[in-house]
C-alpha cells in the first residue's frame, strides 16, 4: 500500500496580489538537522505563512516542529521523498488541492525531476535550490544528464557559493546556465550577536572562565575535518597549556574522532558536546574565543564544502574563524581580516593558525567584529527570502 501523503486543507487559498501560493517539495526540513535544513527553514520563516505549503518527509518529532510554524506543514508517510510515480502524484495532487502555482524543491537533485510534470499540471513557476551535493551530480555522467534535465525543466536554479555556481553550471548547457541566481543563507544578526553569556555552557563542560576555548561545531563527518583538527590540538596546546577543544554536533564520524581524542597526549583539553539544539548555538559560540573547522574537498572533487553556515554564524557571534579551503567555504571569511583560509590537511598550517589568534586576543577580537560585520554586509537576514520570493515571482530569474 503506497505511504498516506498526509493531511489536506479544507479550502485553497490564494497567495498575495491574486497569485497562487507557494508549494515547497523538500527532503531537507526540521527535525532533520544539517546546514541545508536550517536554510531551508530559515527561507520559510521569510516568506508569507498564507502563500506557503511545506511538503515533506515524515520523521520522528515531525509534529511538534508543525506545530511551531504559521505556515502550512503537509508529511508524507515515507520518510524520504523520491521523484516515484506516487510521489509525483501526491505532489501534483497537493499543488492543484492547494491552490498553488509556483513550486521550489529545496534541493533540486533530485526532486526537481518531478518539474515537467508539475509544469503540465500548471505550475506557472518552478525553482529549485541547488546546494554541495549538485556539485557531485555536475561531475557524474549519468548524474549529470538528470541535472541538466532538472535544469532545463525548472525556471531558476540558485547556488549558495559562487564555487557551487560555477561547478553547476559547467553541466547545464549554455542557455540553463543563464538561468541561475545566487541565494546564500543570511545569518539573524539579532540571534547571533557577541555579548552573549557562554558560562553556562562552559560550567557544564568543566571551563575555567580563564581558559581560551577553540569552538569546531558542525556534523561530524569525515569532510569537516575534525579529525587534522585533532591532529594538530597538541601543537596548540604546547603553546597554550590552559586551552580546550571544544567538538559540537553529532554524526557518523563521532566514535572515532572520540577514539582519536581519548589518544592524544592532551586528551583531557578536549570536549564533545552533542545534541545542541538551532536555538542554543549562539551560547555554545559565546563559549569561544575561536572557530575552526579545517573542512577539505573529499573523494576526488565530488564531496567539497558548498559554503559552511556555521562559520557565518560563529564570525556574526564575534569569533574569528579558521577556514579550510574546501568548495565554497574561503567564501565565508576574508583572509587576514575576518579570520584565516587554511590548507585543511597542514595540521601545522591549521595549529599556527589557531595559535597566532589566541596569542593575542585583541587582535582576535578585532578580527571577530570585523566578520560580524562582513556578514551583515554579505549575508544579511532576509537577503536570501528576498531572493526566493523574486525567482518565484513570474517573469525572467
Amino acid at each position: 500500500m503506497p505511504a498516506d501523503p498526509g493531511p489536506r486543507a479544507k479550502s485553497c487559498v490564494r497567495g498575495a496580489g491574486g497569485t497562487g501560493r507557494i508549494l515547497l517539495v523538500t527532503n531537507d526540513y526540521p527535525p532533520r538537522r544539517g546546514g541545508i535544513e536550517s536554510f531551508v527553514f530559515s527561507l520559510c520563516a521569510g516568506l508569507p505563512p498564507s502563500d506557503l505549503v511545506v511538503y515533506t518527509a515524515r520523521m520522528r518529532g515531525s509534529a511538534s516542529i508543525d506545530r511551531q510554524v504559521a505556515y502550512e506543514v503537509i508529511r508524507d508517510g515515507s520518510r524520504l521523498l523520491l521523484p516515484t510515480p506516487r510521489v509525483a502524484r501526491a505532489v501534483r495532487d497537493l499543488m492543484i488541492e492547494q491552490g498553488c502555482d509556483r513550486v521550489a524543491f529545496g534541493a533540486a537533485a533530485p526532486l526537481g525531476l518531478l518539474a515537467g510534470g508539475l509544469r503540465a499540471s500548471g505550475a506557472r513557476r518552478l525553482v529549485g535550490l541547488t546546494h554541495g551535493h549538485e556539485v557531485w551530480w555536475a561531475k557524474v555522467p549519468g548524474a549529470r544528464a538528470l541535472l541538466r534535465r532538472i535544469g532545463r525543466e525548472v525556471d531558476v536554479l540558485t547556488y549558495v557559493s559562487d564555487f557551487c555556481g560555477a561547478e553547476i553550471a559547467k553541466a547545464l548547457r549554455p542557455v540553463d546556465a543563464r538561468a541561475m541566481v545566487r541565494m546564500s543563507p543570511g545569518v539573524d544578526l539579532d540571534v547571533f550577536r557577541p555579548g552573549l553569556d557562554g558560562g553556562p555552557v562552559r560550567r557544564s563542560l568543566g571551563i575555567g572562565d580563564a581558559q581560551q576555548v577553540v569552538v569546531a561545531a558542525s556534523r561530524l563527518v569525515a569532510r569537516k575535518g575534525h579529525d587534522v583538527l585533532l591532529e594538530a590540538w597538541p601543537r596548540v596546546v604546547a603553546r597554550h597549556p590552559d586551552a580546550v577543544l571544544l567538538v559540537v554536533g553529532s554524526g557518523p564520524a563521532r566514535r572515532r574522532l572520540a577514539r582519536k581524542a581519548r589518544g592524544l597526549t592532551v586528551a583531557g583539553s578536549v570536549r564533545f558536546l552533542a545534541g545542541v539544539a538551532w536555538s542554543d548555538m549562539p551560547a555554545v559560540y559565546a563559549a569561544g574565543d575561536v572557530f575552526a573547522m579545517p573542512c577539505r574537498t573529499r573523494l576526488r572533487g565530488l564531496e567539497p564544502e558548498a559554503l559552511g553556515i556555521v562559520f557565518l554564524e560563529a564570525a556574526a557571534c564575534g569569533l574569528p574563524v579558521v577556514v579550510g579551503a574546501s568548495g565554497g567555504a574561503p567564501e565565508t571569511a576574508i583572509d587576514g581580516e575576518t579570520g584565516y583560509v587554511v590548507d585543511p590537511r597542514s595540521t601545522r598550517e591549521v595549529a599556527a593558525r589557531i595559535t597566532s589568534l589566541l596569542a593575542d586576543p585583541e587582535q582576535a577580537k578585532a578580527m571577530g567584529l570585523r566578520g560580524r560585520e562582513w556578514v551583515r554586509r554579505a549575508y544579511s537576514p532576509g537577503t536570501a527570502a528576498a531572493t526566493l520570493s523574486r525567482v518565484l515571482a513570474t517573469g525572467g530569474p
